[in-house]
């Protein structure tokens, strides 16, 4: 298991959510070095059925949901839900079972 992927499981076990920027900074990383990691854990996610460990993310501005980007990315997935809210939601709480 990653660092990254050590960070979002302790986020998803404790219910919490981070902003790509925190998170970054946890890692020392840069924020497009996180994206770049998130979009792969995406496609790991969605090739294996599992719930998006990316959903844990937050933008700053975003009430919450993680940024535009994630969106995106799930579009070019495949995967287009109809209700973004609900979604992330479903993701965090299968996240944290």
């Amino acid at each position: 298991m990653t660092r990254l992927e050590e960070r979002l499981a302790a986020l998803a076990a404790s219910g919490q959510t981070i902003t790509y920027g925190a998170l970054a900074r946890d890692l020392g990383w840069r924020v497009a070095d996180l994206t770049d990691a998130l979009e792969r854990l995406m496609e790991a996610d969605a090739a294996t059925g599992r719930p998006q460990r990316a959903a844990l993310l937050e933008g700053r501005l975003n009430a919450g949901l993680p940024a535009p980007g994630f969106f995106l990315k799930l579009a070019a997935l495949g995967i287009s839900p109809d209700d973004p809210v609900a979604f992330v939601q479903e993701c965090r709480d299968r996240l944290r079972r």
